[in-house]
C-alpha cells in the first residue's frame, strides 16, 4: 500500500482532516471568487447584464455540481475504496473511466443547454436585453462545458488518492490569470476588441482548459498514486458502474439545490429584473457555502472511503461526523453575519435600490439557518465515500419538496416574496435533519463490527 494512502487510515484524524481541508477550502473558494470578481465586472456593464448572470448562474453551479460533487463524488469514492483495498491497478483503470465520462457527458450538456438555455431563461423571468444578455453568456460558457465536466472529473481522480494540494495550485495559479484577464476580454484593451459580457465567458473557459491539460499531465506521468496506462485500455462497464451508482444518485441530489434556485428565481422574476438581481444576488453567498463545504467534505469523503475499504468503520465514522460539525459551525457562522449585514455582501455587487431591498430580505429570513445545510451537506459528501447515498438524496428531496411546495403555497396565499424565503429556510432546516438521522442510526455509515472483530481488526493491521 502507498504510504500516502495509509497516512489516511493511520494518521491523527484532526490534523490530517486539516491538512487536507486547507487546500482544498483555497481551491474552492478561488473557483468561487473567480465567479464572483466576474460578476463584478459584469455589474459595470448595467442591470441587465448583471439580472443576465443572475438567470445563466443557477445552471453554470447546476453543471459545476453535477460534475464536481455529483460524478466527481462517485469518481472520488470509487477510486479511495479501491486504494484502502489495496486494488492499485484497478484505480489506475478508474482514470481512463473517469475521463471518458467526463468529456461524454460535457458534450451531453453542452447539446442540451444552447438549445433548452433561451426558453429556461425566458421561464426565469429573463426578457429584453437581461435575456439577451443571458443568452450570450451561455453560449460561450456551455459551449465548453466538456472542458468543465473533464477537469472535475481528474480532479476527482486526483482527490481519491488522498492529494488536495494540486487541485488547489492548479486553482490559485489559473486564478492570477484569470482576474486580469476577464476585465480584458470585457472592456476591451489596446487591440484587444471590447467583448462585453461574453468576454467573461470566454476567460471562464480557457481557465477550465488549461486546468484539465495540468491534470491530465499529472496523472499521465506517473508521479501520483495511481499509475494508468499511457494508451487507452479496453473500457469495461464494471469500473464505470462503480463510478455511476454512487455518481448518478449524486447527481440527483446536486441537482435539486440547483432545481430550487432556478424555481425560485422564477417566483422571483414576477417582480422584475432588479428583483431577480437582488435573488441571484443574496443566493450566491449560498452558493459559496457550496464550495466551502466541499473544500471539508471531499477530505472526509476520501478517509470515509480509504477507511471503509480497509474495514475501519470507526475511524470512517469520526471523521464524518467531526467535518460534519465543521461544516455546520463554519456556514452558520457566515450565515449569521450575512443577516446582521446583508448591505456588506450585496453593495459589492450594486447599488440598485430594489435589488438590495430583495437581496437583504433573502440574507435577512434564509441564511440564519445556513448552518443545518452545511451541516447536511457534509454528511452527504460522507455518506459518497461510504457509497451510501441513498438517504442524502432522500433528504435533498424533501428540501426541494418543502422549498418550491412551500414557495408555491405562499404565493397563492399572497404572502409574496416573504413567504417564498421562509420556505426556502425551511428546505435547509429538514435536509439538515434528515441527514443527520441517518448518520446517527447508522443508515448512512454502518456501525463500527462488535468488539471482538474490531479486536482481530486491530490486531491484523498490527502484523
Amino acid at each position: 500500500m502507498d504510504v500516502r494512502t495509509r497516512r489516511l487510515l493511520e494518521a491523527p484524524l484532526m490534523p490530517t482532516l486539516v491538512r487536507m481541508a486547507a487546500p482544498n477550502i483555497l481551491v474552492m473558494m478561488v473557483q468561487t471568487s473567480v465567479g464572483l470578481i466576474e460578476t463584478y465586472f459584469v455589474a459595470a456593464l448595467g442591470t441587465d447584464a448583471l439580472a443576465g448572470m443572475a438567470l445563466v448562474f443557477p445552471v453554470v453551479m447546476l453543471v459545476q455540481m453535477l460534475s464536481a460533487g455529483g460524478m466527481g463524488g462517485g469518481i472520488q469514492s470509487a477510486v479511495s475504496r479501491a486504494l484502502g483495498a489495496g486494488r492499485q491497478a484497478d484505480a489506475g483503470l478508474l482514470a481512463w473511466h473517469a475521463a471518458v465520462l467526463g468529456i461524454g457527458l460535457g458534450i451531453a450538456t453542452t447539446l442540451l443547454a444552447l438549445t433548452l438555455g433561451p426558453s429556461l431563461y425566458a421561464l426565469m423571468g429573463g426578457t429584453g436585453g437581461s435575456l439577451g444578455a443571458a443568452t450570450a453568456y451561455a453560449t460561450i460558457v456551455f459551449g465548453g462545458a466538456i472542458l468543465i465536466w473533464l477537469f472535475n472529473a481528474l480532479a476527482a481522480v486526483i482527490r481519491g488518492t488522498g492529494n488536495m494540494v494540486l487541485p488547489a495550485l492548479v486553482a490559485c495559479l489559473g486564478a492570477v490569470v484569470l482576474i486580469p484577464l476577464s476585465p480584458v476580454l470585457i472592456f476591451g484593451w489596446g487591440a484587444l476588441p471590447m467583448l462585453g459580457i461574453t468576454g467573461g465567458g470566454v476567460a471562464f473557459v480557457a481557465y477550465y482548459a488549461v486546468g484539465s491539460t495540468v491534470f491530465a499531465i499529472y496523472l499521465w506521468s506517473g508521479r501520483g498514486v495511481l499509475h494508468p496506462s499511457r494508451s487507452l485500455p479496453k473500457l469495461t462497464w464494471a469500473p464505470s458502474r462503480e463510478i455511476l451508482r454512487i455518481g448518478v444518485l449524486s447527481g440527483i441530489a446536486s441537482m435539486t439545490s440547483n432545481v430550487t434556485v432556478i424555481a425560485a428565481t422564477g417566483f422571483v422574476g414576477t417582480a422584475g429584473p432588479a428583483a431577480v438581481a437582488g435573488y441571484g444576488t443574496g443566493a450566491r453567498l449560498e452558493y459559496l457555502l457550496v464550495p466551502l463545504v466541499f473544500g471539508l467534505g471531499s477530505p472526509i469523503a476520501a478517509i470515509v472511503g480509504t477507511a471503509l475499504g480497509a474495514g475501519d468503520h470507526a475511524r470512517a465514522r469520526r471523521a464524518a461526523l467531526t467535518g460534519a460539525v465543521a461544516a455546520g459551525v463554519l456556514t452558520e457562522t457566515i450565515g449569521l453575519m450575512a443577516a446582521l449585514y446583508p448591505a456588506a455582501w450585496l453593495g459589492l455587487f450594486g447599488d440598485d435600490p430594489a435589488m438590495l431591498e430583495t437581496g437583504s430580505l433573502y440574507l435577512r429570513i434564509v441564511a440564519p439557518f445556513y448552518g443545518f445545510f452545511g451541516f447536511g451537506l457534509a454528511l452527504y459528501f460522507a455518506a459518497q465515500g461510504a457509497g451510501r447515498v441513498g438517504w442524502p438524496l432522500a433528504a435533498s428531496l424533501l428540501r426541494m419538496g418543502v422549498a418550491l411546495g412551500g414557495a408555491w403555497i405562499a404565493a397563492a396565499l399572497g404572502f409574496g416574496i416573504t413567504g417564498m424565503f421562509v420556505a426556502l429556510a425551511a428546505g435547509f432546516v429538514a435536509m439538515g435533519l434528515v441527514n443527520a438521522f441517518a448518520f446517527a442510526t447508522n443508515r448512512m455509515i454502518p456501525a463500527p463490527p462488535d468488539p471482538g472483530k474490531a479486536r482481530a481488526f486491530a490486531a491484523a493491521k498490527m502484523t
